[in-house]
């Protein structure tokens, strides 16, 4: 992205998830909100990061992963600097959620805690590895999205402690079937 555009989208993402206003975006009312709502800190740290990340300075780029290890310390919350998320994201617990770097997410996506997205590390440099994952995904707490070039689609919710290692079609709703076994002794 160029700068113009990163900036378009730090402000775009700030104005719906740390100002959550149809107003247009302002550092005043940004800062008013990320320090007045303490659940709103996050997103607006971790946006900061992803565009000093993106910026084509190696200080800047220093800098991001600076405060987005501090981020990761007080939250627990493991989005690496390189993953590029749509406006909308909304973390329901700050509590082990992890996304590789190499993730690419749609608008609107929630995830909840105890959740991964990573790759699986197999891969034969054949095709790009990337995690795609479309607009309006609901991710259920515990679940875990492991592979190597995945495709998410659009409208999609993967239910609670779900393991997805293959593509997700538009409008699904996914979830990993359990079986509880109680026997008496």
């Amino acid at each position: 992205m160029k700068k113009d555009e990163l900036k378009k989208h730090l402000h775009e993402c700030l104005r719906r998830e740390v100002m959550i206003s149809d107003k247009p975006f302002s550092w005043v009312r940004t800062f008013h909100k990320a320090f007045k709502c303490p659940d709103r800190r996050f997103n607006f740290w971790w946006r900061i990061v992803s565009f000093l990340y993106n910026s084509d300075s190696r200080l800047l780029k220093k800098m991001a992963h600076r405060i987005n290890r501090k981020l990761i310390q007080k939250y627990n919350t493991e989005i690496q600097p390189g993953t590029q998320i749509g406006p909308g994201l909304k973390v329901s617990h700050f509590l082990s959620v992890v996304i590789n770097g190499c993730t690419v997410i749609g608008c609107n996506f929630k995830i909840r805690q105890n959740s991964t997205i990573g790759i699986s590390g197999r891969s034969d440099n054949s095709m790009p590895v990337r995690i795609i994952i479309g607009d309006n995904v609901e991710v259920g707490a515990g679940s875990c999205i492991i592979g190597d070039s995945l495709i998410i689609g659009n409208n999609v919710t993967i239910g609670a402690m779900s393991f997805i290692n293959q593509n997700i079609p538009d409008n699904s709703v996914v979830y990993t079937e359990k079986m509880q076994v109680i026997r008496p002794e």
